[in-house]
C-alpha cells in the first residue's frame, strides 16, 4: 500500500484527490492546510494526521522519512503560486510528487524543479486529466487519422459562473492564481497542444479579471478561445439553472465532453502508479504560453476572434 500527505487539504479540489488515493488503495499518512474546514477527510481518511502549521507537517514528515516509513508520494492542492516551493519540499523530503495544475506559472521554474528531480531522484508528476477523457482521447485520434495537410477549425468556449468571493480570494489575485487565463485554462491549453500538435502563434484579443479571449494557431488547428467566470456570459441556450457551459466544435461538430469527469483523478493517480504519469516536459508548453498570454499586448485586429469575445468586443 502506498502512503500519501497532502497539502492543501480545504480547498476544492482536494476531495479528489482523497478521493483517487482512496481508490488506488493508498493510505494518507498526514495533510495540511492553514484553515480547519477540511471535513471532507472524513469521509475517506478519518485517521489520517492533520496539520495547520507548516512546520509541524513538515517535522511530521521528516520523522517519517527518517525513521524508514517515510511517504511515497506528496500530493499538492495549496494555491496556484505555491505549487513550485511546495514540489520542492516533497522532493526533499524523500517522496514523489503528484502536483495539481498549474505546476508553475512561469516556464523558468521549471527548470529548477527539474533539477531538483535530478538532484533527488525523484519524479514529479501533474495532473493533466482531459488527456485521459474519452471524448478527448477519441478526439485524438480522429485526428491522427486525417491527413497531414488538414488543418481543423476549432472554438473553444469554458464559462464557469463564479461569484463576488471569486475576486477576494487568492484566485482573482493574478500574482497567486496566475489569472484566468492560466486558473481556468491551462489544462484546455494542453489539451490542445495534446490533440492538435505544436504551438506556432497567438494573439490575444480580450483580457479582463473576469474573461479572456484569444486566437491560437497549431500545427493541426486554428482556434478560438473565450473563458469566462461571468455568468453573464452564459449564452442564451444554456439552461436557467445551468452554471457551466464546456464547448468545442471541431470543423463545425461539437465535441461532448460535459461528462466523463467524476474519475479522471482516480484514472490520472493509477497512470502514475502505473509509471505512466504526465511530468515537467509534457506540461512545459501550456506553461510557457499562459505565462505568455499574461505579459502580451492586445492584437484584437490579428487572428480569427471568437463569437462570444465578438459580442463583448
Amino acid at each position: 500500500m502506498k502512503k500519501f500527505a497532502l497539502i492543501g487539504a480545504a480547498g476544492y479540489v482536494a476531495p479528489r484527490h482523497m478521493k483517487a488515493i482512496k481508490e488506488v488503495e493508498g493510505s494518507l499518512a498526514a495533510a495540511f492546510d492553514p484553515s480547519d474546514s477540511v471535513g471532507a477527510i472524513d469521509g475517506y481518511f478519518p485517521n489520517a494526521r492533520f496539520f495547520t502549521e507548516f512546520e509541524r507537517f513538515d517535522r511530521h514528515v521528516d520523522v517519517l522519512f527518517r525513521s524508514g516509513n517515510g511517504v511515497d508520494y506528496i500530493s499538492v492542492c495549496s494555491p496556484n503560486y505555491l505549487h513550485d516551493a511546495h514540489a520542492r519540499f516533497g522532493l526533499r523530503s524523500g517522496a514523489d510528487v503528484i502536483c495539481e495544475k498549474p505546476l508553475v506559472l512561469n516556464p523558468w521554474n521549471l527548470d529548477g524543479l527539474q533539477n531538483m528531480q535530478e538532484h533527488t531522484g525523484k519524479r514529479l508528476y501533474t495532473i493533466l486529466q482531459l488527456r485521459l477523457h474519452p471524448a478527448i482521447v477519441a478526439l485524438k485520434k480522429r485526428v491522427e487519422a486525417v491527413s497531414d495537410d488538414h488543418v481543423f477549425d476549432v472554438d473553444l468556449s469554458y464559462i464557469t459562473s463564479r461569484g463576488a468571493w471569486y475576486f477576494v480570494s487568492w484566485k482573482g489575485d493574478e500574482a497567486k492564481s496566475g489569472g484566468i487565463a492560466t486558473n481556468i485554462g491551462v489544462h484546455f491549453y494542453d489539451m490542445l497542444s495534446f490533440v492538435f500538435g505544436d504551438l506556432k502563434e497567438h494573439h490575444l484579443h480580450l483580457r479582463t479579471s473576469d474573461h479572456a479571449a484569444g486566437f491560437l494557431e497549431f500545427k493541426r488547428a486554428r482556434v478560438r478561445w473565450f473563458l469566462s467566470v461571468n455568468r453573464n456570459h452564459l449564452p442564451p441556450h444554456a439552461s436557467t439553472d445551468q452554471t457551466t457551459y464546456r464547448s468545442i466544435t471541431v470543423d463545425g461538430d461539437e465535441i461532448e465532453f460535459s461528462g466523463g469527469f467524476t474519475d479522471l483523478h482516480t484514472l490520472s493517480y493509477q497512470h502514475i502508479l502505473n509509471g505512466e504519469g504526465f511530468g515537467v516536459d509534457e506540461v512545459r508548453p501550456s506553461i510557457e504560453l499562459v505565462s505568455s498570454i499574461r505579459s502580451c499586448n492586445l492584437e484584437p485586429e490579428k487572428g480569427d476572434m471568437h463569437p462570444f469575445a465578438r459580442e463583448i468586443f
